[in-house]
């Protein structure tokens, strides 16, 4: 297997023809020392138009013709890998030189693509995913690319709500189930998304362990659950349910996780929940939290669910009521309608109520 891993190597192979109009054929084309001839998509509304200032066509044998392109880079996304291969068969044929995405085309899986390169005394490289500089560091590492779910572009035609939270082991589990629950006892007809870590508890329409996947793949994951779910169920109200927190501190690792699974909730309302007194875990607050998550996604707060567990004095509700100025309640304790009619209010939904 032959994979680029420098600059260098690709301007060896100018100049270039670069299949895909989007941000990996832009990069692809601002690499130093590249030359990008033409561009290729399948997007019909594209044809025509200018890109990195070439123009974009539609036909690549066409484009071959009209240009003395030695070579052509395949910059597509997860999920188009038999378009890739498509291009990757054609350029091959017509005596061009092919570099491909680890993405879009890993070669590994594609040994008689290689063959027919040989056959045709043309040179085919993979740009390098760079796991070996992981294996390097740590001793271990993916055997490949652990990205592989298509990127989806879906907004939500029902309100979502996502359960965020301070800290790992803050309530987000039970407060989400909780709502739903409850959503539907007032008349709701809801669906709740759990991602937890290991997703035995009920009551929930599905669950995922958003941990077994791949940062770049949850948003999508996320996404595609909630399609699903609303092409199958047409809920009048969706619950999906964070993991950990956007700024525990002491624990990094699964921020990028939380973030994650906000961005691919796309949520009209946010709950978040707090475990004072928390006996292994450092949040950073509520304040934090609230900041953080109203900076990542365009949402609201609408209501803070408490964890009483390690508090004695169960008048902490109140204090924290004239602190923050929301709704807040103990889920636990029948403190789930206090928080479903902030959220009820704040998106302007009509229930029957019980």
């Amino acid at each position: 297997m032959y994979f680029i891993s420098s600059v260098e190597d690709l301007q060896d192979l100018n100049p270039f023809i670069v299949i895909g109009c989007g941000g990996g054929g832009e990069k692809f084309a601002n690499f130093e020392g590249v030359k990008a001839i033409g561009f290729i998509d399948d997007d019909i509304t594209k044809h025509g138009s200018k890109f990195c200032n070439e123009t974009i066509y539609s036909d690549l044998n066409e484009l071959i013709q009209e240009t003395d392109a030695r070579s052509v880079a395949i910059m597509l996304p997860i999920g188009a890998e038999g378009t890739a291969l498509k291009y990757a068969v054609q350029a091959i044929d017509k005596g061009k030189n092919v570099i491909t995405s680890f993405r879009s085309l890993p070669l590994y899986l594609n040994p008689s693509l290689t063959k027919f390169a040989k056959d045709k005394n043309v040179v085919i490289k993979e740009i390098s995913p760079r796991l070996d500089v992981i294996r390097k560091i740590f001793g271990t590492g993916p055997s490949q690319c652990t990205e592989i779910l298509p990127k989806l572009k879906y907004k939500p035609n029902k309100p979502v709500v996502f359960v965020g939270g301070t800290s790992q082991e803050c309530g987000k589990r039970t407060t989400t189930r909780i709502l739903g629950k409850t959503a539907q006892e007032m008349g709701l007809k809801s669906v709740v998304i759990s991602t937890d870590e290991l997703g035995l508890e009920g009551p929930v329409d599905v669950n995922f362990r958003a941990g077994s996947l791949s940062v770049m793949d949850v948003a999508a994951a996320v996404m595609g659950t909630i399609k699903y779910m609303e092409e199958h169920k047409n809920p009048d109200i969706i619950f999906v349910e964070g993991q950990s927190s956007l700024t525990e501190d002491n624990n990094p690792h699964p921020r990028g996780l939380s973030a994650a699974i906000m961005v691919g909730a796309q949520p009209n309302a946010t709950i978040v929940c707090h475990r004072p007194n928390h006996p292994y875990r450092h949040p950073r607050g509520i304040d934090y939290e609230i900041k953080a998550i109203e900076a990542v996604e365009p949402t609201k707060v609408v209501g803070i669910s408490l964890n009483l567990r390690n508090v004695e004095n169960k008048n902490e509700l109140k204090k924290f009521q004239e602190k923050y100025d929301l709704p807040i309640a103990d889920i636990k304790n029948g403190g789930a309608s206090i928080l479903l009619n902030s959220i009820i209010d704040h998106l302007g939904i009509k229930f029957k109520s019980i």
